[in-house]
């Protein structure tokens, strides 16, 4: 209601008294709402929707609607132009009497809406077709709910109210809703708000059979409670002797248990020591053995292992040996060419830089010399020698007349 209650025409104004005739009257409509236009002079309607903007034509005028209002409902309580297409609420007090004459008042909430079809013409001017929708659907509703009540007695409606109230109301319908095809206004909900006698003395005796339903209940459920509390401990003190009695029994199977395996013990004792004396020496000497097996075959591990390791030591020894010998040959190689490359360089630079003319004077200088001499000796030639060096006279023979030869070259 307080939608519709912001919706109402507001009286009018001084300002709204001095209209220029001359301007045009616009309205805006809001959102999820409509308005009706009829033209006076065509005989027609038309329905907008918001949000939208409305211009009045020249002979057209807004349809104001007297909606029922307050609570109970009261007939033109309220004036709109608007038309709200909901969700919305709707609030109703009613006066019923059950089949038994308990007059009760309920105030009851309906959730509505208007289930408009943007396409059609149709469905849209429905929405204007019942002027007081309010009052149409709370009278409609409420003669259901008085219907429904008026046949059931006072303490089945107490017990369910909310069941029988809805049932009358939404029906047996598969959507749970109830439609007004007049206009399409839908229910979806209905709310029990408050229900309560009508007459002072039916008040005061439901009030007191409450207070003894109250008292009642509990007193059952206070003896409920100490027979099950009773229950509880006779069944806890007879599972307790059932466990004692158990536990003895138990006890003496244990302790004849104890003594037959305390008699197997000492005949095993003084039967079986000698055998389990052979047994623990032959199972040492076996372990001894077979620890002196593992012994040897772990000493020809270690011994193959150093040996492996010994040969690859020495392995890579002499590899690491060959392979110095064989830098240092390659290095007396280099060396040695070197040396004979700085000596060939040497000899051949020395060759180039004797002229021919040089190399003659050279060979001639000797010869030349030993005939100076032996001519100034008054010799012709002459031999040094010793008795431990024979003298080959023929090489020697063959040497003076090589020497006379290449002198009278020389002088030629």
């Amino acid at each position: 209601q307080s939608t519709w209650g912001t919706a109402m025409a507001a009286p009018p104004t001084a300002a709204a008294a001095r209209r220029d005739k001359w301007r045009v009257v616009t309205y805006n409509v809001p959102q999820n709402s409509c308005v009706q236009l009829f033209d006076y002079k065509t005989k027609r309607s038309r329905v907008v929707f918001g949000p939208d903007l409305v211009m009045l034509e020249p002979d057209e005028h807004f349809t104001q609607l007297n909606l029922s209002g307050g609570v109970p409902k009261r007939s033109n309580a309220m004036r709109s132009l608007l038309m709200f297409l909901g969700p919305e609420f709707m609030t109703d007090l009613l006066v019923v009497e059950t089949s038994d004459h308990a007059r009760l008042s309920i105030q009851l909430g309906y959730n509505w809406h208007f289930a408009v079809d943007m396409e059609s013409e149709v469905s849209k001017a429905a929405v204007f077709s019942v002027p007081d929708f309010v009052g149409d659907a709370c009278n409609t509703l409420g003669s259901r709910v008085r219907s429904a009540i008026s046949s059931v007695p006072f303490q089945q409606f107490h017990a369910h109210s909310a069941e029988i109230i809805r049932a009358a109301v939404l029906g047996d319908s598969e959507e749970g809703v109830y439609r007004f095809p007049a206009n399409g206004l839908v229910i979806t909900n209905v709310d029990v708000q408050n229900v309560e006698p009508v007459d002072q003395r039916t008040r005061d005796s439901l009030q007191k059979s409450v207070t003894l339903a109250i008292e009642i209940t509990t007193a059952a459920v206070e003896a409920e409670a100490r027979n099950e509390a009773k229950k509880i401990e006779q069944e806890a003190i007879g599972s307790l002797e059932k466990q004692v009695i158990e536990d003895d029994c138990l006890i003496e199977t244990v302790r004849y248990a104890l003594v037959e395996l305390q008699a197997e013990a000492e005949a095993i004792k003084t039967s079986g020591q000698a055998e389990a004396e052979a047994k623990a020496y032959a199972q040492r000497t076996h372990i001894e053995g077979e620890a002196e097996v593992v012994q040897a075959q772990l000493r020809t591990d270690a011994t193959n292992i150093q040996a492996a390791f010994e040969l690859e030591r020495l392995t890579a020894h002499y590899d690491a040996e060959i392979d110095h010998q064989k830098d240092l040959n390659a290095l007396e190689i280099e060396k040695t060419r070197r040396l004979a490359e700085i000596e060939t360089s040497k000899f051949k630079s020395m060759v180039e830089s004797i002229t021919p003319e040089a190399l003659l004077e050279m060979a001639k200088a000797g010869p030349e010399l030993q005939a100076e001499l032996l001519k100034g000796l008054g010799l012709s030639g002459y031999i040094v020698t010793s008795g431990n060096t024979p003298v080959n006279l023929l090489s020697t023979a063959n040497g003076l007349m090589g020497q006379v030869a290449a002198a009278t070259a020389g002088r030629a």
